[in-house]
């Protein structure tokens, strides 16, 4: 179980967090979209940290498990928690695919697909305009204000 608050932000929160998004981000994050292969600004970070939720802060994915998986998208092969992701059926474009949202503000994140690396052979497929990355050692993001764990530094 998370010890991160996972209750959705307020409908207040919410059209603060939203008010503060570019229009790709609006697109990508609030209506499911995807950003072009090989130019997200966090493709080729090498920094050692943790990739939060570009909308609400909840951490996603450790820089730990990230990989080079050819794809032009950030790929990690396990989330920072596993209650931090939703997987929902993605039936769009005549495709079947695995659709993954923040578990707490259900911001479009990526996809997740059963060919990544060991120990779980999946490959977390993110949009890096839906993903904000605060390097270890600083504090988290904390938009929502709460406390806990949300005021911890990064690790």
């Amino acid at each position: 179980m998370s010890q991160f608050d996972l209750s959705p932000p307020t409908a207040a929160q919410r059209e603060a967090l939203v008010a503060g998004l570019s229009d790709e981000e609006r697109r990508v994050l609030l209506q499911h979209g995807t950003e072009a292969p090989f130019c997200g600004v966090f493709l080729d970070n090498k920094l050692e940290g943790v990739y939060c939720c570009r909308l609400c802060g909840l951490p996603l994915f450790r820089s730990s498990a990230k990989f080079d998986s050819g794809t032009g998208w950030p790929s990690f092969f396990a989330p920072y928690d596993s209650s931090h992701v939703r997987e929902i059926r993605d039936e769009s474009y005549g495709m079947v695919r695995t659709e993954i949202v923040c578990a707490r503000c259900e911001s479009h994140l990526g996809h997740v697909f059963p060919d990544g690396p060991p120990p779980t052979h999946e490959r977390h497929c993110l949009n890096s305009v839906s993903l904000s990355f605060t390097e270890n050692g600083k504090p988290l993001p904390n938009p929502l204000q709460r406390d806990g764990a949300e005021a911890q530094l990064a690790d």
